[in-house]
């Protein structure tokens, strides 16, 4: 069996893969348009950006794209200028957009003007159908295994199941994947695709800097954990000395406010925490992360990951039979 490929809205992708939009400034042109020339859907990651910056990174995107693939935008709905962000993107033409850590019904509007297929990641089988109601193209499913900021305490697989049940619009799966026979288990149970962060994020074409990425070199099973964001939403992180600060009640004064987020409880700066990150500070940095970050063993190039999920998929498809 081949992989199967993914359509949403008016398009149809070679590759059912959607990159995870990984801010800040993890996922960017570079990552995306690189995933984006082996077929999958490559992902910007917007928050965290002014909207000159992020419509930079679009139209380098789509030039080192060639024309492969599609291209989207990941905004946080708690971001301040999530509308500002949603509509620059949608003006500069970007196949799609989705979004996460909250739900607008606006942004649909904006879709159906801009003819730009609406994507929400959703956490329930309610929102999920409310999505479909109002426009959405998609919606991404995502459990408690993903890393970064989180919707739910719930596993995945209960999840894909319950929304199946409730929409008949495409279903993304997200959290926890890691490998082609992670997405043959997750679209067996009927997702029609799936969205990968962590292990893009560890590519030879992610933005975040080697400190970032020798930090999941250097994860074990059980480094995955969780910390209340400033967002008002728990997230996923590896475990090092500041992500176990926060775990322990430390509060880290925010020494310049730029009102990054509609509502913040200002216990740490997180744009400057994943900015730390991201430029390899990590004594000062959070390093978000899915619960299966101990899997990765190696840095590779994009074109290398994606062919490895192929090939896992396909020998789990002969292994356990077609979807």
């Amino acid at each position: 069996m081949t992989i199967p490929s993914l359509s949403i809205g008016s398009f149809t992708v070679p590759l059912p893969i959607i990159q995870g939009g990984m801010a800040v400034r993890i996922s960017t042109a570079s990552l995306a348009a690189a995933v984006a020339r082996e077929g999958g859907i490559g992902v910007i990651a917007g928050t965290g950006m002014c909207t000159k910056e992020l419509r930079n990174e679009i139209l380098k995107a789509k030039e080192l794209a060639q024309g492969e693939g599609k291209l989207g935008v990941n905004v946080l709905f708690a971001a301040s200028n999530f509308a500002e962000l949603i509509k620059e993107a949608m003006e500069a033409r970007i196949d799609l957009v989705i979004y996460g850590a909250g739900f607008s019904k606006d942004v649909f509007k904006l879709g159906k003007e801009y003819n730009c297929p609406v994507v929400p990641i959703v956490s329930s089988a309610r929102l999920a159908k409310t999505a479909e109601k109002l426009g959405a193209a998609a919606v991404v499913v995502e459990g408690c295994e993903a890393g970064g900021h989180l919707g739910t305490d719930r596993s995945l697989r209960d999840l894909i199941t319950e929304v199946k049940k409730e929409t008949t619009i495409p279903i993304i799966a997200a959290g926890g994947i890691s490998s082609g026979e992670d997405m043959y288990n997750v679209m067996k149970l009927g997702a029609d695709g799936v969205q990968i962060a962590t292990r893009f994020a560890a590519s030879e074409e992610s933005n975040a800097s080697e400190e970032f990425k020798k930090v999941y070199l250097s994860s074990v099973e059980g480094d995955s954990v969780l910390i209340d964001s400033p967002v008002g939403l728990p997230g996923r992180a590896v475990r090092t000395s500041f992500s176990q600060s926060i775990i322990n009640g430390k509060r880290i004064p925010v020494e310049k406010c730029t009102g990054c987020l509609k509502s913040c409880s200002k216990s740490f700066c997180i744009k400057t925490a994943l900015e730390n990150a991201q430029m390899g500070h990590i004594e000062k940095g959070l390093v978000f992360a899915g619960i299966n970050v101990h899997k990765i063993c190696k840095i590779l190039p994009v074109k290398n990951i994606i062919n490895e999920l192929i090939q896992e998929f396909e020998a789990a498809t002969k292994r356990y039979g077609g979807l």
